[in-house]
Parts: structure tokens; sequence; C-alpha cells
């Protein structure tokens, strides 16, 4: 029978590497670590971008027992950046190219019962021509190591290889299933494929087929009492496949799925046949001095941040995230649009041969996952390649004939292969790109077209874009972003712009029935090459800060949300005369989704607000504007007041005070409780407050931080406010008890936060 063993403790580290590395067995020159690692912590910013750029050596002992004899024995690997070499005591087992999808070596000729053998791995992250996305020049950073987890599996010599679930008629009463049941070689003798289906843990249905061969598709009918899977109920079934030989079971899979229909059409995207807006936004896997290498749970979390922020989708740009982030997304009923790496470059024959690859083995990973609604199989952002891009989507519709095919592009009438017209469109700037051609020679930029506006334009039509003199299936995949790039210390005006911006492009979005929907760029600030960002080696594009710190763009997100399920009121302001130009806070926008809101200024109503529907007629929840002026220059400045309305009762409220002043750090840990049996992590922000809980934006107090019992910090101990929060991550060291954190501030005093580790 088939058994999983964790692979990610008690590994060895060295961050360089000889050919005499393969054979040496003394470990006194390595570090110990745990997976996922990252070949170099990293500076916040303003460090050399190749700083993570070179080859290293990885360790780990080997020692099986007498149960392992006879068996097959494989490493799965989720992903290593991005060319690495395996070998055990010297003899060379495999290797792999290619530092976004997962792969196996198999050490069954290794395994000895009761001895030791050494498992090196050489490690090459360097920026190489022949892999996706290097050859060209790319705005991010590929931070090196064994980022991923890795596991040990144990099977029988004839065992399951793939399983491919089909749902072929998810929308009537009693629903259908087809799944291939690969082996993994051919085989004369006849054997039983159970499949059995849970819910909660109860057997729902089950059935048994007699197969030959390597290849078989088994067809389940008369499903019924199925919920479907859909975005606010994740309705998820456990699938166990077994495969007996003489009523003996020689292996057993079980993975999640969920029972839904996903479609574009010319007429937008259906989510289970009904009409779905799709909005989202684009998110890089990469965090703080780590890089990549953060454990399930920090994946995990990134995705319920989004979800809690009122997406419905998000884009894995521009390359396939984490297992553990693609199956949170299942959880919580996150779509996903999925993409092979690469950005703006086409390589030789033999970069091209990479790229099918990927295809393959992105789609083979995650083709049983029902938050995932396309595969974009187009390089980001390239030109055309007709007989490239033929081949991806052919091959994607074979190894998937239940999704559709997307590729995202830059370039109007681009040739279209897909199933989905995939789109980039930054044609909206505000009137920045207008300006720049009138006062700068020779200027040009690719978002632009011929009598477009882009200080009014917010998206092109798609026909225009296309053109193809037809609606086909649509999706806008990135906007903003780099047309407005904002940090989250910048003043309240260019905040609060910023905000406006991803708000235009929802309300046309919303507006516009043949487009399905909108992924803004992006979710969170990144790290990138020294070819991109604010010079410092970020990108400051996000909707929220590397830490995951939201800035007003982010509420324009969260107050799409049902106000049953949230209500949210958000005003756009620091609450202080002369943080704007001519002073003043009006015009004062508030991102809500409530009826109404009233506002007191003192002790005063000042005035009942409602969403601006003349400017958002679109949008769900529109914003609030007040435009009337108040506190004028030389007058005494006043407390301000704003509560929500819904259905006539208040239901939020938020007050910022006239006279502003440090009062308290809040300190928010994401989990209290991790685990102990391999790495886990969790962030902690802290803010520094007044009375209110409002940040102080512009505090330079510098805090330090302790990190005491069975975990350590990730990053440096005397950490800046920035924008009045500071952030940072904690991961456990292997071992059960209490981690405590201290954080000091010279002028509040110190705060201490357990979390335990079981």
């Amino acid at each position: 029978m088939r058994k999983i063993i964790d692979f990610n403790n008690h590994w060895y580290y060295k961050s360089s590497f000889v050919e005499t590395d393969i054979e040496n067995e003394d470990l006194s020159f390595y570090s110990a670590i745990q997976l996922p690692h990252t070949n170099v912590e990293v500076p916040y910013n303003y460090f050399d971008d190749k700083i993570y750029q070179f080859v290293s050596c990885y360790k780990k002992e080997l020692e099986f027992s007498e149960e392992f004899l006879e068996k097959r024995v494989f490493i799965d690997f989720e992903g290593v950046m991005s060319y690495c070499k395996l070998y055990v005591d010297g003899n060379f087992i495999g290797e792999h190219k290619g530092g976004y999808t997962p792969f196996s070596v198999e050490l069954t000729d290794y395994v000895k019962a009761n001895k030791k053998s050494i498992l090196t791995i050489m490690v090459d992250s360097t920026e190489r021509k022949d892999i996706p996305p290097f050859g060209g020049t790319i705005d991010f950073l590929t931070f090196g190591g064994i980022y991923r987890e890795a596991q040990l599996r144990i099977v029988e010599s004839n065992f399951i290889e793939d399983i491919f679930i089909k749902c072929m008629n998810p929308l009537i009463k009693e629903k259908s299933l087809e799944i291939d049941v690969t082996l993994n070689k051919e085989t004369s003798e006849e054997y039983v494929v159970d499949f059995m289906l849970y819910k909660e843990n109860v057997l729902e249905h089950s059935k048994t087929f007699n197969c030959k061969g390597k290849n078989n598709t088994i067809k389940i009918d008369g499903l019924s009492n199925i919920s479907l899977w859909d975005i606010d109920n994740p309705h998820l079934y456990n699938i166990k496949i077994t495969y007996k030989q003489k009523d003996e079971c020689i292996d057993k899979i079980e993975t999640l799925f969920g029972f839904r229909q996903a479609e574009f059409k010319d007429t937008g995207f259906y989510l289970n046949g009904k009409l779905l807006k799709l909005i989202g936004l684009n998110r890089h896997q990469s965090f703080p001095y780590v890089g990549y290498a953060m454990p399930k749970r920090v994946q995990e979390n990134d995705a319920k941040l989004l979800k809690d922020y009122g997406l419905n989708v998000v884009r894995t740009s521009h390359y396939p995230h984490s297992v553990n982030f693609i199956r949170k997304c299942d959880e919580i009923g996150l779509l996903v649009f999925e993409e092979i790496p690469g950005w703006q470059y086409i390589g030789d024959d033999i970069w091209k041969k990479q790229v099918l690859a990927d295809v393959e083995s992105m789609i083979k990973r995650d083709r049983n996952n029902p938050s995932v609604i396309t595969w974009g199989v187009r390089i980001n952002e390239s030109g055309g390649c007709h007989d490239l891009y033929a081949g991806t989507n052919k091959l994607a519709r074979e190894l998937d004939p239940t999704r559709q095919t997307g590729g995202v592009r830059f370039l109007m009438d681009s040739e279209f292969l897909e199933d989905v017209y995939t789109m980039n469109d930054f044609i909206y700037d505000g009137g920045v790109k207008a300006y720049l051609k009138e006062n700068v020679k020779n200027f040009s930029t690719y978002d632009d077209t011929p009598d477009i506006d882009g200080a009014v334009t917010v998206l092109r039509t798609q026909n225009r874009v296309t053109g193809l003199g037809k609606d086909v299936p649509y999706l806008v995949t990135e906007y903003c972003g780099h047309m407005f790039p904002t940090k989250i210390t910048d003043n309240e005006e260019k905040l609060n712009e910023h905000a406006l911006r991803h708000a235009k492009v929802l309300d046309e979005m919303f507006g516009s029935p043949n487009i399905s929907g909108a992924i803004g760029w992006c979710a969170f600030d990144y790290n990138t090459h020294r070819d991109f960002g604010s010079g410092d080696k970020i990108c400051y594009h996000g909707v929220m800060d590397m830490f995951r710190v939201p800035k007003y763009a982010a509420n324009v997100y969260k107050s799409q949300k049902s106000p049953l399920v949230e209500p949210i009121l958000e005003p756009a302001t620091l609450w202080a005369r002369g943080e704007r130009c001519i002073s003043g806070v009006m015009p004062l926008t508030i991102y809500t989704n409530c009826d109404y809101i009233k506002f007191y200024y003192g002790s005063e109503l000042f005035g009942t607000y409602y969403p601006n529907k003349e400017k958002f007629p679109n949008l769900p929840h529109a914003p609030i504007v007040i435009n009337e002026a108040i506190g004028f220059w030389g007058s005494e400045w006043e407390e301000a007041h704003f509560e929500g309305y819904v259905d006539g009762k208040k239901v939020v409220e938020k007050t910022f005070s006239e006279n502003v002043s440090a009062e308290k750090l809040e300190i928010t840990v994401d989990d209290y409780l991790l685990n102990s049996d391999s790495y886990d992590s969790t962030r902690v922000i802290v803010k520094i407050a007044d009375k209110f809980g409002n940040p102080l934006s512009y505090s330079k107090e510098i805090v330090s931080v302790e990190v005491e019992g069975v975990g350590e910090l990730i990053g440096p101990n005397l950490l800046p406010f920035s924008a009045g929060y500071c952030g940072f991550w904690v991961k456990t060291k292997g071992t059960s008890g209490e981690i405590k954190i201290k954080i000091k501030s010279n002028s509040l005093g110190t705060y201490e936060e357990i979390i335990k580790v079981d």
C-alpha cells in the first residue's frame, strides 16, 4: 500500500557547491535547515538582485527500515529553483529543469535496510537562458533554493501513476463522472478499481470495475444528492480510487474534488450556469526576506486574505503557485486563473520545449482542483509565435478537455488561438501619457491606441482590442499597476487616486456585458530586478504592501462584499488639515458597502450621504464622496465620526481624532497555534495607533522584536513603522512548546504575545 512521509525536516545546506560535494559525506560544514528553504535571506529592499543567483548544495541522510525493501521509493519535490541534479552516495539519480513545477526522483535502487545513505542535491539558482521565464528581462525575482515542500512516497512495484476526474454533466440532477486511471506500467493481468465518494467522511457512492492494461477510463453514473461547488458554498468531496489484484489492495489515491461547471462565453463568465462577474487581483508568491520559501500555512493565509477582501478570482502571475495555495482556493471558493512561467520573451527551440513541459506539468498537477477555471498557455505579454502557441493549446486541450485556455497578451489584434481572449488593458492613465507625449520626444508605450484618450477611456472595447469584428469570450487580466505605482507611505491624495483608478476600472467592467471580468495588477508589492520598480528593488503596484498591509485601494475591493457578510466603512483620509494640497480633507472618499452614512463633525451632524452612482453607476457598492467644504483654515479642527447604515440600522462606525497622539500598539497574530512536526510560520502585524485605533502614518518610531522559545524571527529585529505599521513572520524550529514574542517601544512599553507549537 502507498505510504506518504513528510520529507521536510533534518536537511543540511551549504551556500556553495563543488564537484567533490557529490561524494563528500562530511556534514560539519553544513547548516541544519527545514524545507521550504531559501538559499539566502535577502534584505527588504536595496539589495543586489543577483544575491540569490548562485549554485548551492543540499544534503539529507537517508535510512530505511526493512519494510521499505521490495518497495518502490520516490521523493516528490514541489519546487526547486531553477535547475537541480540529485545524487545518492555519489550516484546520479536525476535532474530537473524549471523552478515552478513538481518532479519526482526514484530511490528504489539505493534502499538498504538499516544502513545510512546520503542524498546530495546541487541546486542552480542562476537565471539560465534555457529555462522559462529567463532569457530576457523580467519584472520579478525568482528566489533560489528548495523553496517548496517535499515528500517521500513508497509504493508497490505496480501503482497508480495518475488519476484525472471529469464531471460530465454537473447541472443535471443525477451527475456522472469519467475518471482516467493510469498505472505506472502495462499489465496483462486483470485488476479491480474501486471508486468511493465521500462527503464529510460519509460514504455516499461506491462502485467496482474490472480493468486491464495501463490506461482505463471508469464511468460512474447516477450520482444523486450532489452539492455543487461554487464561490459561496465550495462543497468538496473526497474521491478514493483503490487498485486491487486478487482481492489484495495494492494502491490507493484520494483527492478532494468539486462538482461544477465553469465556462467563458461571449456574454461573460458562467459558474454552474449562472452569470458571474469576475473581480480579482494578480498575485506574486513572494514575501519579504525569504522570497518564495514560505510553508503551507502562509500560502493558505494569502488565499484567505484575498477571499476576505471580496475577490472571487486570482491569477497566478506569472507561473504556477504552491499547491497549498491552490488547494486552499478549492476550500474557500476562490477561482484561479493559472498560467505557465514566462514574461515578454520567447527563446529558442530548447526553451520552447521546456514551455510545453511546463504546460504538461501544471495541468497534470492541478486539473482535479475545482478552483482552477482556465489554463494560461501563452507567455505573459509576449508577441506572436504561432507554432508554439498552437502547440501549447493543443496539449492543454488533450490533457484537460474540461477547461478553456487563455493567453495573456498586451498587443491588440493578437492571433486568437485560445478559448478566451485575455488582455492586459492599461489604457487608463489619468492623462499622464498625453502629458508625456507633449513634453517628451519620441515617447510611446505599448498601451497606446490611436484616437483613444487614456485620461477618460477606462477600458477599451473588446472588438477594438481583438480586431475580430465579433464578440468572443474576453477577460481583462491586468490594469492599473505600473500606470500608477503607489507606496503605502504616500500622501493620502495619491493613495486615494490609486484607489479611485481601481474603482473606475471595476465600474467600467461591471457595465460592460461582453467583458467577463477584470483582474487588477496586483495584490501585493513585490521585489523586482533593477530594471523595474522604484530603484530599491520593489515594485509598488500592489493594493497591499509586501507585509499584506492594505492601502486605500484594497478597500475598493473589500467594499464590494455584501454588507450582510461584513459591513465596510473606510474613509480615505488621515483626517489632518494640511495633509493635502491647499489644506482641508475634501473631497473625501469613503469606501463602503452601506446604504448610506452619517457624518458628524465634532458633536454636530454634518450630513447624510449616499453612494455616488453618478460617477460609479455600475459598481455594486459605489464609494461615497463628501464634497462640502469644512474646517476652514484658521478655525478649530474637530473630531470626525462616521456611521454606516444598512436597512436603516447602524452597522459600523469609525472615528478620527482631532488631536492625534500615540496611545498604544495593536498587535495582530494570524495564527496562535502552529505545528511542530514540520516547518510552520505565521505573520505578526504591529500598528502604532491613536485612541480610536487609527494608525499614525508618519510615526518614525522603531520597535525591537525578541523571539524566545521554540521559534525564531524571520528578518531583522529592529523594525521601523511604515504608514503606522510594521510586520514580520516567526517560524518554528521543529519542536513543540511556546514561542514568546516581545515587542518593545521606547514610548509605549513592551507587549508580549504567546504562540503555541504543538
